[in-house]
């Protein structure tokens, strides 16, 4: 692993045409812009299912695919970047196929084809994904791991709160009319296929913020041949450390149950309940931003805040008072803010640059198996106890805290 704040003294070690924290941020623009896509209609999916005449058991089937079909099919993507080494290719064909699907979806009249936008949308996600933070891998070895994952974060947020801010004024201005609400996202999603070749022109070649650049011999560059698949073993450390990953989310209430909780119990009036989101999609980027220098400076252990985090959310959300119930959930936002921005800079630490999209591939399987157990067992335990879903979720974070502490990240290939 690297030391703390060495990285920051090659923070500015230029690639092929762009300084690192220069890639860092226009990857940070892609997402965004991605964010401003594919957050926005979600943001209406349920409403525009049953407006084709679904039931709440589809919406909940067909989005409950997608989201097994954004994290499971990594688990193939993953390696399959690692084998050919077309990191760019994944990339942008993952971001094309969630592009394209969502202002289609707007025209979309049968129920069939919207339920089957909604999934290749979660599918284009599972594409990009390991070629994607693979990418982003290298230019934040030397802007410092915390910090070149955190800015990205934090910027893919800004785009998570615009799009369904704009889906909705649009909704407003037109009596609900979905076609030109959805429509309007052609123009970031094109944005986004446009900054995405730029991006490829000026930086082929990523590792070489990471790795030295060979001594040229015909060219060479992260869309050259793939060569022999590399057949080294994912690290123990990265085991334990999915592991913690794993016990800290099963531990972890979604928003859903957190919001049932607020309209059941007439906490908030179900309008407020997005603002409420969107007030923690801000902390989710304040807390990456955070967590990420601490990162670069403590390093791993810095993680011991999200298990403490995550015992926090059933404390205070689940209560009758309006003000605690808030502030859980500007707590759960502070927890997904780590969660999606400083565990993925930690792989990159455990895990050399030639088997680094397998593992992003695995670790995001885990996260969503993880994801989806906690959601459930935070629902079954509020409909049995409250007092219980607290006492289990911090006996379950208390666990994660343990398998935190014997995570070792050592040297992470060639740049350690």
């Amino acid at each position: 692993m690297n030391r703390p704040g060495s990285a920051q003294r090659v923070g500015e070690r230029r690639g092929p045409g762009l300084s690192a924290w220069r890639f860092v941020i226009a990857f940070g623009t892609v997402s965004l812009l991605a964010d401003f896509v594919y957050e926005g209609a979600r943001s209406i999916t349920g409403p525009l299912l049953a407006h084709l005449g679904a039931t709440a058991a589809v919406v909940g089937v067909v989005t409950g695919i997608g989201e097994a079909a954004a994290l499971v099919l990594r688990l193939g993507s993953g390696p399959l970047a690692d084998r050919t080494r077309r990191f760019w290719a994944w990339t942008i064909s993952g971001y094309a196929l969630t592009v394209i699907t969502v202002p289609v979806l707007g025209l979309a009249s049968a129920l069939w084809v919207a339920c089957a936008l909604v999934i290749a949308e979660r599918v284009g996600k599972a594409v990009r994904s390991p070629a994607k933070d693979t990418l982003l891998s290298h230019a934040t070895a030397a802007t410092g791991r915390g910090k070149g994952f955190a800015v990205h974060e934090a910027m893919d947020q800004i785009g998570a709160l615009i799009g369904p801010l704009v889906v909705a004024g649009i909704l407003a201005a037109t009596g609900d009319h979905y076609a030109p609400a959805l429509g309007v996202l052609a123009l970031p999603g094109l944005a986004v296929l446009l900054m995405l070749f730029w991006l490829r022109a000026r930086v082929p070649d990523p590792t070489q913020y990471e790795i030295p650049a060979p001594a040229p011999s015909g060219g060479s560059s992260a869309e050259a041949a793939p060569g022999p698949p590399v057949r080294e073993r994912l690290p123990r450390a990265f085991w334990i450390y999915a592991a913690f990953t794993a016990a800290t989310m099963s531990g972890f209430a979604t928003f859903g149950v957190l919001s049932f909780h607020l309209i059941t119990e007439h906490l908030l009036t179900t309008a407020a309940v997005p603002v409420l989101y969107a007030g923690a999609m801000a902390t989710d980027a304040v807390a990456a931003l955070a967590t990420g220098w601490a990162y670069d400076r403590i390093g791993p252990k810095g993680l011991a805040v999200l298990p403490v985090l995550a015992a926090a959310v059933p404390v205070l959300a689940f209560t009758s008072s309006v003000a605690l119930a808030v502030v859980g959930a500007l707590v759960w936002g502070a927890a997904m803010g780590v969660q999606e921005s400083t565990l993925r800079a930690t792989v990159a630490d455990l895990v050399g640059p030639h088997r680094r999209a397998t593992a992003y591939g695995i670790f995001a399987a885990v996260v969503g198996a993880a994801t989806a157990a906690g959601g459930a067992l935070a629902g079954v335990l509020y409909d049995v106890s409250i007092p219980a879903l607290i006492t289990v979720t911090a006996c379950i974070q208390a666990a994660a805290l343990t398998l935190l502490a014997v995570t070792r990240p050592g040297p992470s290939g060639p740049a350690a």
